[in-house]
């Protein structure tokens, strides 16, 4: 398990995270989601270690990752770019991990660059940014490490191989009971395969969602009314959107008072529609959430 308590960190004397809690649990799919500058990979790379929190504590397995370095042998942090790999083979990569990670698997490696047609005699920077992509994900999994932080894997990728690399993840992710911690705009993607969010803003942790429970939480309604779309709506609820006199509007389940409030004004529409995880997110943070 992760542990993350209360931290804080600072850079260039501005704060990047403030007072940060939450935890991963084995064998799960977490999403960390925010704008950009909400923090997501600072707190990925100081839960991997790279960087020390200035307040707070961050455990793996009950061991603290600044304090007892030998657990980021059991930790993978995968960054959005792979420059740093770009000078290796494939088949020397293979030695730099074997040193940094005693378990990790080569037959395993090798299977997976088979699987998906890789060249075992190429240049990693002779790979187009896709491969490059899915070849981090095969390197990370490989190393048999239990918990494996993602940022931002498939930002910038086609349809095709970003449909490769989220089953990728999803098939090992279950094989092996790893947990993975992805950082992503994406919120259609994790929608489908994260089991908790934990949605940052403004350096702090603004909600966390169970997505089993989402839509146990919400739901989203469209409106539409004879007259103009009422004034007290837009000003006492989360509108997701309104033209004239339509408007849809997401509302806790339960929510009896706001529902009654609705239907007060006698809509000749009244419909619910499906929640997605970007509804909440929209709702909740203000805006959409693919603006920097």
């Amino acid at each position: 398990m992760i542990k993350v308590n209360n931290v804080t960190k600072s850079l260039d004397r501005t704060r990047i995270l403030d007072q940060v809690n939450f935890q991963v649990q084995p064998g799960t799919i977490t999403g960390v989601v925010g704008r950009n500058g909400a923090g997501k990979t600072t707190l990925l790379r100081m839960i991997s270690g790279i960087i020390h929190a200035d307040n707070g504590s961050i455990s793996v397995d009950g061991k603290s990752v600044y304090r007892e370095p030998d657990i980021k042998q059991n930790i993978v942090f995968v960054p959005d770019s792979t420059d740093a790999l770009k000078a290796y083979s494939v088949k020397e990569i293979v030695k730099f991990y074997k040193t940094v990670y005693p378990s990790f698997d080569e037959t395993y490696y090798y299977n997976l660059l088979d699987k998906f047609n890789f060249k075992k005699t190429g240049k990693i920077k002779q790979m187009s940014k896709g491969q490059k992509a899915l070849f981090s994900l095969i390197l990370a999994f490989a190393t048999n490490a239990q918990y494996i932080l993602l940022d931002e894997p498939t930002d910038g990728l086609d349809v095709i191989i970003k449909k490769d690399i989220l089953q990728f993840i999803a098939e090992e992710v279950a094989k092996q009971d790893v947990s993975v911690i992805i950082s992503s705009h994406r919120l259609d993607e994790l929608e489908k395969m994260a089991d908790h969010i934990v949605v940052l803003k403004d350096g702090t942790v603004e909600s966390e969602v169970e997505m089993e429970e989402l839509k146990q939480q919400y739901k989203k309604v469209q409106v539409a009314y004879h007259d103009a779309f009422p004034s007290d709506i837009q000003e006492h609820m989360d509108v997701l959107s309104q033209s004239g006199r339509v408007g849809v509007v997401l509302i806790k389940e339960n929510d009896e008072e706001n529902e009654a409030v609705l239907r007060q004004y006698d809509p000749i529409l009244f419909e619910e529609l499906p929640l997605t995880l970007e509804d909440v997110f929209v709702a909740k943070l203000g805006g959409d959430l693919y603006v920097s």
